[in-house]
């Protein structure tokens, strides 16, 4: 009888379990996105700022100061986009793959 009774009130538990851990994670992706969405707008002012100013009347070590600090907000911004990259391994397998379906 107990045997039985674990059978039906454990899987159920598991699942609410689950539920409240997954709800937990897409508020977190929610708040992450925002955050980087913010954090892209205040480099890509920066960068606006950056080419919008007078260079000619800066030094050398200046420029290169500007030049170092526009490739690092550049790559931020690379991190932060994100996206998805394929390989030509993956498109020929891909490309193979929708032949042999059709």
């Amino acid at each position: 009888m107990t045997a039985m009774l674990s059978l039906f009130f454990i899987p159920n538990q598991l699942q609410a379990e689950s539920t409240v851990i997954s709800s937990i994670k897409a508020a977190d992706n929610a708040t992450d996105k925002a955050s980087e969405k913010a954090e892209a707008n205040v480099l890509l002012g920066r960068l606006e700022v950056i080419n919008a100013m007078d260079k000619s009347k800066l030094s050398a070590a200046e420029k290169q100061v500007m030049r170092s600090e526009v490739r690092s907000i550049k790559t931020e911004l690379k991190e932060l986009g994100g996206g998805v990259y394929l390989s030509v391994g993956a498109i020929i397998i891909i490309l193979l793959i929708l032949i042999l379906i059709t």
